[in-house]
């Protein structure tokens, strides 16, 4: 039971974590274009402090998961195989990786401006559907 509650402790975060990561991203590109705006409009003997201090970096957090595809040619796949999440907060990314036999990976990256939704399962605890573009 331990095992299976940490693995849905950590779904719990990555959901967290997604949903912060797109408030977090449209917050910083209006943060950037407000300084940009400011630095255009101000005088020189104003330093841009802002710029030079460095926010808190939010480290990449890595996940155990299971995909639960329901397309059609992609349920050739038979039993579900684990795949490792990773989120980049501030690099925007989500990467979906695969280990292949003979040590091969395989994986997707997908941009911060492809996600188009997060759901979390109100029947499964444990379990996050992200809409992409396309």
């Amino acid at each position: 039971q331990t095992a299976g509650q940490s693995g849905e402790q950590e779904l719990e975060n990555l959901v967290l974590k997604l949903s912060v990561l797109k408030d977090f991203l449209s917050s910083i590109e209006k943060k950037a274009l407000k300084a940009l705006q400011e630095m255009s409009s101000s005088t020189p003997t104003t330093p841009p402090q802002p710029l030079s201090r460095k926010a808190k970096s939010i480290p990449v957090q890595t996940f155990e998961v299971k995909l639960d595809i329901t397309l059609g040619d992609l349920t050739k796949i038979g039993k579900s195989q684990k795949y490792t999440l990773s989120v980049d907060v501030e690099g925007g990314k989500l990467v979906v990786l695969k280990k292949q036999k003979d040590s091969q990976e395989d994986w997707n990256t997908f941009t911060h401006d492809k996600i188009r939704q997060l759901i979390k399962s109100q029947r499964v605890q444990n379990k996050l559907g992200i809409v992409f573009e396309k």
